[in-house]
């Protein structure tokens, strides 16, 4: 699904990072895009394995963090920084009521995020959540400067708990696809009829 060496991808990297000096720079370049011009949906239209190839999400414009990461990981290959996927279960406290009450739950399994080769260490880069996003819902935007990890804060801008990481899957060359069905279709019998 990590399609880097696509067209579409080699194109839009090479666009955003052609006035880039550095890893490091490419990589906040490429992590900002993802975050904040591909609109976060909560949910995809659909889970079918083709819906998370990283030019299918780049066309689309929008996506859910696993595919938000599954771009930024792709754009980072095609920009010849090493990258790949990390996968965790978070608790969101902020979770909007209607998205509560489709999914039964505040727990989002396998969350998704890229981790990036930077500086002789993989650094974590979440690009979830938009900018718009984040200021609709009074949450702070995760930031990214190429050294430190950047996750989703456990407080919101009003001192509310926001997120909490509960466990960790570990990392990924690509998508676990099999192993992440598995886990919706357990954690999210209610949506499942």
């Amino acid at each position: 699904m990590i399609d880097s060496d696509s067209k579409i991808i080699k194109e839009k990297a090479a666009a955003l990072t052609e006035k880039c000096n550095s890893q490091k720079e490419k990589a906040i370049v490429l992590f900002y895009y993802v975050r904040d011009e591909i609109f976060y949906t909560p949910l995809p239209d659909s889970f079918s394995i083709t819906e998370y190839r990283a030019s299918k999400t780049l066309r689309r414009g929008e996506g859910y963090c696993t595919q938000k990461a599954i771009l930024l990981t792709a754009l980072a290959r095609a920009a010849h920084i090493q990258s790949r996927l990390g996968f965790a279960d978070v608790i969101n406290h902020r979770i909007p009521e209607e998205l509560f009450e489709k999914m039964g739950t505040n727990k989002f399994v396998y969350h998704g995020y890229s981790e990036l080769w930077l500086n002789n260490r993989w650094v974590r880069a979440t690009p979830a959540f938009n900018k718009e996003l984040c200021n609709k819902l009074d949450i702070k935007p995760v930031e990214f400067d190429g050294e430190k990890d950047a996750v989703f804060h456990k407080r919101d801008k009003k001192g509310r708990t926001h997120v909490k990481y509960v466990k960790y899957y570990g990392s990924y060359t690509d998508i676990p696809y099999d192993e992440m069905m598995q886990a919706f279709k357990e954690e999210y019998a209610k949506m499942n009829g």
